[in-house]
């Protein structure tokens, strides 16, 4: 799995514009097939709560929250 175009893909869900999984997919440089993937991963493992309008055409998220891919070291933050 490429990594920054999952953080992409969950940044157009965050701004409600991925467009259908066809339209999303070509702006990724994926195929169609990896976007559901990426929905089956955020799904099950991250446990997003995640959703499709067809109305809007746009993958979303249905409650508030956040996903974090990057590596934190508490020490480091706490330098500032």
């Amino acid at each position: 799995m490429n990594i920054v175009k999952f953080q992409d893909f969950i940044e157009l869900i965050k701004e409600g514009t991925t467009g259908s999984p066809a339209v999303v997919a070509e702006c990724l440089g994926i195929s169609e097939r990896l976007v559901y993937y990426y929905v089956s991963v955020l799904k099950k493992e991250f446990k997003a709560p995640i959703a499709y309008c067809r109305k809007q055409q746009t993958y979303y998220f249905t409650e508030e929250g956040k996903i974090d891919l990057k590596w934190q070291n508490p020490k480091k933050q706490n330098e500032f």
